[in-house]
């Protein structure tokens, strides 16, 4: 199977911006915004997971080359971009990155066409917190934060950061009180997504935030190693036990509860 074999390609035009977006499966649609650098193989391979419990995933292509592998030089010239770029607050501080703007658009389109009672969305490493950020619109009921890497942790306050704007998280902590339940993934190694921060989602949005830290301290069970960032697609192991199959497990479950609901 090729990378985006069973994938229909398409347009979405919002904000004056046109992207490609790749559809497959059927039901509630559920967005997956690509890590850095792309649509790579093992991002397009946990898009067919939540296709096959029952959704409808959508991937818009925001960088890089779609179906590509990665490669230490793909990474880089792929973050370079988003570092240029002014869609992506990649280092200010309390600031939601513009290109969420774009994605919301985009949820509310798609949940008109697919329907249900609301949409799912996963965001990994730099479009980490976009996830937390697209909460803002009431079609969000599932939002999904993987590794969520913005701003860069330069400081102890980026390490704390959401990276959304303060009128932003207002609203998140509304919706979050009123039962929408906000998913975080990380590895406790991971010097990219800080422990901090998951911190800071705790304390703001108490038990409607289920946080996932799997060790990847030296000498840990799983022999993860330190460096490990990606938790459901680059990392990802598929063997019974695992703490990344059962963070993949906590993460189609939240679409089953909230999205596949009668």
């Amino acid at each position: 199977m090729t990378t985006l074999e069973g994938f229909d390609e398409g347009e979405f035009t919002a904000e004056g911006k046109t992207r490609t977006v790749y559809r497959t499966g059927t039901g509630p649609a559920v967005i997956v915004i690509s890590e850095i650098p792309g649509i790579t193989p093992a991002v397009a391979a946990f898009a067919r997971r939540v296709a096959d419990v029952g959704c409808t995933v959508v991937m818009p292509s925001l960088f890089g080359v779609p179906g590509k592998d990665p490669s230490t030089g793909y990474g880089l010239q792929s973050m370079v971009h988003a570092c240029v770029s002014r869609e992506f607050a990649t280092f200010a501080l309390r600031r939601t990155s513009p290109v969420t703007t774009w994605l919301r658009a985009l949820a509310r389109a798609e949940h008109e066409r697919c329907g249900g009672p609301g949409v799912g969305v996963v965001g990994m490493c730099l479009t980490g917190g976009f996830a937390l950020a697209m909460m803002v619109d009431d079609a969000v009921l599932a939002p999904v934060l993987s590794q969520p890497s913005l701003p860069f942790p330069m400081s102890k306050k980026h390490k704390a950061d959401l990276g959304i704007s303060d009128e932003d998280l207002a609203e998140v902590k509304r919706r979050a009180e009123a039962g929408v339940e906000v998913v975080g993934l990380r590895f406790t190694g991971d010097k990219l997504c800080p422990g901090e921060r998951f911190d800071r989602l705790e304390a703001e949005l108490g038990d409607a935030f289920v946080r996932v830290d799997i060790d990847s301290s030296p000498g840990n069970e799983w022999d993860i190693p330190s460096r490990a960032h990606s938790v459901l697609t680059e990392h990802l192991t598929i063997e019974p036990g695992h703490p990344t199959l059962a963070a993949l497990d906590t993460v189609l479950d939240l679409f089953r509860r909230k999205l596949l609901v009668l």
